[in-house]
């Protein structure tokens, strides 16, 4: 299980006051999607004026095209079907930041952002929640095969040289990083309580390879 005290871990847990109205996803999704479309908007701007400028290390999570969901709302599809913690999220960017320090020749853009959040927060969740899903119903979350997602998994475990544990003294730093996000970015610092878990049943299919948007995304796409 994941490194983190039970103060640390519930840093980012649900306001549980009395009379509270919790909406339906955690303020910390949007401060980590902010920071990741700053980060990707920066990263394209650089492959733009450089083509020779990007590391391949991150290729095998290239899409061939970059998907029509937005961040934000790719992340809000993981949460509300997974059910998982808000401290996956917060581990997974941990996971994104690892990597990128690791490989600091690889960089995050549209073309690879997707499957690198999909990916981290489903190996997050294996580390931190007692219950999760398995590779399938994440895969059909994130709008990618089970195959593919089993690839990504495992390239992305290598990247990291194994290095999933994380203590709660790095757990701190990045919750105090986001937290100063939340305060920058006017959105506050308390969390919402978690929406019950989505039944399998429910859940719609997308495909991250899609081009057009819709309220009912077609089956995935290999």
């Amino acid at each position: 299980m994941l490194a983190v005290d039970d103060a640390n871990h519930h840093r980012f847990q649900p306001d549980m006051a009395a009379g509270t109205e919790p909406t339906a996803t955690p303020r910390v999704l949007s401060v980590i999607a902010f920071a990741l479309e700053r980060l990707v908007a920066r990263n394209e701007g650089l492959v733009a004026k450089s083509a020779g400028l990007m590391g391949q290390s991150l290729n095998v999570f290239h899409g061939v095209r970059a998907p029509t969901i937005s961040i934000p709302k790719y992340l809000e599809r993981i949460y509300k079907y997974t059910n998982c913690s808000p401290s996956c999220f917060v581990v997974g960017y941990v996971y994104i930041d690892r990597l990128l320090h690791k490989h600091p020749d690889s960089l995050v853009i549209s073309l690879n952002v997707h499957r690198l959040l999909v990916t981290s927060v489903m190996v997050a969740s294996k580390m931190l929640d007692d219950v999760h899903y398995n590779n399938a119903f994440f895969a059909r979350v994130g709008g990618v095969s089970n195959g593919e997602l089993n690839r990504l998994e495992i390239e992305m475990l290598f990247m990291l040289d194994f290095g999933v544990v994380v203590s709660s003294r790095v757990f701190e730093n990045y919750c105090l990083y986001l937290e100063k996000e939340m305060l920058w970015n006017g959105a506050g610092h308390r969390m919402e309580k978690p929406i019950l878990p989505t039944s399998v049943d429910q859940v719609t299919e997308f495909s991250v390879e899609d081009t057009q948007t819709s309220s009912s995304p077609p089956l995935m796409a290999d």
